[in-house]
């Protein structure tokens, strides 16, 4: 395996829609009652499938070269897309009286991409790394799960940084967002 498809392999393994519904699953299987973890992965996995049919909508109507969003105004529209579909379903899920973690989950994933849109004129936030690393804080106080998920998204790093997606200064960006956002969900959960 050449250095560029490994690099395609870690950037696929650590895609938010594969990360965030995986977590969430192992953060809340045996921690939470059966319908806490029901409403958890069934809310990353309905994002997650919304997104990715969204993006694929986008690239057959060509309107976007690639699914991957990364020219600077498919990204606009993504992450508005993205910031607002998180924002209704944290949204219903508070309205519909579900468990507090999984509406503070939600909300600041939302928060991710709306930091990330709102800095984008000075930056492309690697929003693969920031979601990789705010995965992690799902597994507390699991510390080895929370390593591994931390190992992903240096490796997740290195892969945006070697397929030339994004810079040093943008991979640490969302580095740092990922873990904001993973520090305020584990206070406010």
């Amino acid at each position: 395996m050449s250095r560029t498809e490994l690099a395609r392999a870690l950037s696929i393994a650590g895609h938010p829609v594969v990360v965030l519904p995986g977590a969430v699953l192992a953060g809340v299987w045996r921690a939470a009652p059966p319908s806490v973890v029901r409403q958890a992965v069934l809310s990353a996995v309905l994002v997650g499938a919304a997104v990715m049919a969204y993006s694929a909508v986008q690239v057959r109507r060509g309107r976007w070269s690639h699914v991957d969003a990364s020219v600077h105004e498919e990204r606009r529209q993504l992450n508005v897309f993205l910031a607002g579909l998180l924002g209704l379903v944290a949204g219903a899920l508070w309205v519909t009286g579900r468990p507090w973690g999984v509406v503070a989950g939600v909300a600041s994933a939302g928060l991710i991409v709306a930091v990330a849109h709102a800095t984008r004129r000075w930056l492309k936030t690697s929003l693969h790394v920031a979601f990789a690393t705010f995965a992690a804080a799902f597994l507390w106080p699991r510390v080895g799960g929370m390593l591994v998920l931390l190992a992903l998204a240096a490796a997740v790093a290195w892969s945006r940084l070697t397929l030339s997606r994004h810079t040093r200064l943008e991979v640490l960006a969302g580095c740092a967002l990922g873990l904001a956002a993973g520090a305020l969900f584990l206070v406010v959960r």
